[in-house]
């Protein structure tokens, strides 16, 4: 339905736009069916990507605009395990993993996702959305319970996209997740992802590396830093003695005006 898109080079060293190749070739990838569900974004680097403010991230270009803030979602060794981008009243956190040349891989992510959050009691139905088959489920949380006793859940949306040797997912909470109205404002900033996927050989569904700038580090070490103190403090004040704490599980988060310096 939708023909390959053409290949483009960067304007200048580090730039995050793209100017299309004049005759270049297509790209060599073959048609895939779910190229059509991302006929206007998420892009391949190597594609004719329109002109957007985007801060690198190495593996992804994600965008920044006026409401936007980009968390790092990290695990407590401090290893980055997605990014999340978050716009107002909602958030989507995006994962790029390898895939294979001739074949998408979120087919299989989908079924084993219903696999696993109706083993684990929650409700999950899937649905045609923007970027084709989603699901859109209620996930228990853990520890939380109403005051009858049942278990509470988190409305979400599990999207993705297969592109040329990479699968981009995106799952998305808040209102984005649950209102009709909000649906297209989260579906937009997933659009405009452009994903680096590299010529280095990566097993299939291996999670492609995102790199922080130096400038976006810094912060995310000085909030870090600041959380610690403040932890040490309130045990001070409740007669603990003094421990240095471990690293946050949850991820860090830095202003779109800091995203655009770096």
């Amino acid at each position: 339905m939708f023909g390959r898109r053409k290949k483009s080079e960067k304007t200048s060293a580090g730039a995050d736009t793209e100017i299309p190749v004049g005759g270049a070739a297509p790209a060599e990838e073959p048609d895939k069916e779910a190229d059509r569900h991302r006929a206007l974004g998420p892009w391949d680097a190597s594609e004719q990507v329109p002109e957007y403010p985007r801060v690198d991230l190495g593996c992804l270009r994600v965008p920044v605009g006026e409401r936007t803030q980009i968390r790092f979602d990290m695990t407590k060794e401090n290893r980055i395990i997605g990014v999340s981008l978050i716009d107002g009243p909602s958030m989507v956190q995006v994962q790029a993993f390898a895939a294979p040349k001739t074949s998408g891989l979120w087919g299989e992510m989908r079924e084993e996702l219903l696999e696993q959050i109706t083993g684990q009691g929650g409700k999950c139905e899937e649905f045609d959305g923007t970027f084709g088959p989603e699901l859109r489920a209620v996930v228990p949380v853990q520890g939380k319970k109403s005051e009858d006793g049942r278990q509470l859940g988190q409305p979400m949306r599990f999207i993705g996209v297969d592109g040329p040797r990479w699968v981009l997912r995106g799952v998305i909470r808040g209102e984005g997740a649950v209102k009709p109205e909000v649906m297209a404002a989260v579906e937009e900033v997933f659009q405009k992802i452009v994903v680096v996927r590299g010529e280095d050989p990566v097993p299939p569904r291996e999670m492609l590396k995102i790199t922080v700038p130096k400038e976006i580090q810094e912060q995310i070490k000085a909030q870090q830093d600041k959380r610690a103190a403040q932890e040490r403090a309130a045990r001070a004040t409740e007669g603990e003695a003094p421990q240095a704490p471990a690293p946050e599980d949850g991820g860090a988060a830095v202003s779109d005006e800091s995203a655009r310096k770096a």
